[in-house]
């Protein structure tokens, strides 16, 4: 019978690591993706801006665990300051007022391996659909089409 040295043994780690990963749908590094731009771009999201956001979020199952857009009311925070996970204060930044981005986040920004039970487990992607509403009170005035297309 052979034997596997540590190298053999981390790195087949490694591979099923990375293999499960990807097939879970987790991430390692922030994605933005951006759904919807408005044609004009008059509004955007900066540091220490106020802002007020439209959310929906997922786990990797599918699962959604909070959502603003059935609530209607949208959070409203300011930006860059902490009072949101990493992956917001990092995916949202540059965004236009009625702009619609998809934000992949990985664990480490966002409630890492404690989670936050009991709707999110330790070690989560999280899945953000968001909608900038306003930035500093100041609303978008394009037309918007519906949350549907996110």
């Amino acid at each position: 019978m052979k034997f596997l040295n540590a190298a053999s043994i981390f790195a087949l780690l490694i591979f099923v690591t990375s293999a499960s990963a990807k097939k879970s749908g987790d991430v390692t590094e922030l994605q933005i993706g951006v759904k919807y731009k408005p044609e004009s771009c008059e509004i955007q999201a900066h540091k220490g801006d106020k802002v007020r956001v439209h959310y929906r979020g997922k786990l990797t199952d599918g699962t959604v665990f909070d959502s603003s857009f059935e609530r209607g009311d949208p959070i409203e925070f300011e930006l860059g300051s902490g009072q949101v996970i990493k992956g917001w204060d990092q995916g949202l930044l540059g965004m236009c007022v009625g702009e619609k981005r998809k934000l992949k986040i990985p664990a480490k920004l966002g409630y890492g391996d404690q989670g936050a039970p009991p709707s999110i487990p330790g070690g989560a992607t999280l899945i953000f659909d968001t909608e900038l509403v306003t930035v500093n009170g100041k609303p978008s005035t394009e037309e918007q089409p519906d949350d549907s297309e996110l």
